[in-house]
């Protein structure tokens, strides 16, 4: 998230914290509950580095032990996501929150699990099924990696010719990030891949290297699947955007995930989580096929509470990030609220207007 836009909001949630206007707004933004989204959780090492783009998805065990913790004392009740559609589908029971870790990083299990183990309150997580293999290109981390190796600049194809842009400083690598990130995602998945490959080639970042490294194994998560609190769900193949994709290629990415987790687990996946999860990325013709392919429940991205009418769209939920940005328990009150979420969606249909 670049700084700017982190700032203004971080001020918009401080102002809406310090007035008391999360609590006044509650009875009408809350719902019935929220599903929490989680990628990695590190602990913090030595002085925070100035070039660090991804992260927004770690966070560490202190701060996530701290907000389970406050969630129980708030009177929600922590469960799963069939729970959760249980009581999405009939009204019954008291406010909850489900948490979910995406991409199936091996701090997952090294740092998470035992939060919750401690707790016993369940987690799930949502496995593209290349990545345990060693097969999966997490191109945010290696085009972050590409850029902290070069030490001017750094050139990337776009429409025949060398776009050059500055890594001289930490604030240089930072706008080059983003701006590259967000070209990226605008492409092709195919084409998009095939840029990161060949800046992963050129700056000497291991793409499988990297997967490995980061990501568990199919004998680590079997190892968590095996706690009755761990519930394994499915995140396409290879963590692709479904809505770019032709709809046999999409169907194919979700079913074949689902196979995949069934063949090596013993059980097949009724949870599935959209990769990116933006309006962008998955759609109503995504929703459809994984609720054809027999998928109970999917999780987008989209900021927001969980809701009676959901009941009706369980395969197009929302979640509230835990973002690495925003490590403050102020900050996670406002959202057991709902008030910043409908704010900011209210921001986005005015923009979309």
């Amino acid at each position: 998230m670049a700084k700017g836009k982190a700032a203004v909001m971080r001020a918009a949630l401080t102002g809406l914290h310090r007035t008391g206007a999360g609590r006044l707004l509650a009875p009408f933004t809350q719902g019935q509950g929220l599903i929490f989204m989680l990628h990695r959780v590190k602990p913090e090492t030595g002085v925070p580095r100035e070039f660090a783009p991804n992260r927004i998805l770690e966070v560490s065990p202190e701060f996530l032990g701290n907000v389970l913790d406050q969630v129980l004392e708030a009177g929600l009740d922590i469960i799963t996501l069939d729970e959760a559609a249980d009581r999405l589908t009939h009204g019954e029971g008291g406010r909850f929150a489900c948490f979910t870790f995406d991409d199936g990083y091996r701090d997952n299990k090294e740092h998470a699990l035992p939060l919750f183990q401690a707790r016993s309150v369940p987690l799930t997580l949502y496995i593209p099924t290349a990545y345990p293999g060693g097969h999966g290109e997490l191109w945010w981390v290696a085009l972050e990696e590409a850029i902290d190796r070069a030490p001017d600049e750094i050139a990337i194809d776009r429409d025949g010719e060398a776009w050059r842009l500055p890594t001289g400083t930490d604030a240089d690598k930072t706008r080059t990030y983003e701006k590259i990130y967000w070209w990226l995602r605008a492409l092709p998945e195919e084409t998009m891949r095939a840029k990161i490959r060949d800046l992963a080639e050129r700056h000497g970042v291991d793409l499988s290297k990297q997967c490995r490294d980061l990501i568990m194994t199919w004998d680590e998560l079997r190892d968590m699947a095996a706690d009755p609190l761990v519930t394994m769900g499915a995140h396409t193949k290879d963590h692709l955007a479904l809505a770019k994709l032709p709809e046999d290629e999409a169907l194919a990415q979700i079913v074949e995930s689902a196979d995949r987790i069934e063949a090596e687990l013993g059980e097949r996946p009724a949870h599935f989580a959209y990769p990116y999860g933006d309006p962008g990325s998955a759609g109503p013709r995504d929703f459809a096929l994984t609720e054809g392919a027999g998928f109970r429940t999917a999780v987008t991205t989209r900021k927001g509470m969980l809701f009676p009418a959901h009941k009706d769209h369980l395969t197009a939920l929302p979640r509230v990030s835990l973002n690495g940005e925003f490590q403050d328990l102020s900050y996670t009150a406002l959202y057991l609220t709902g008030a910043p979420f409908a704010i900011w969606n209210g921001f986005q249909q005015v923009d979309a207007a």
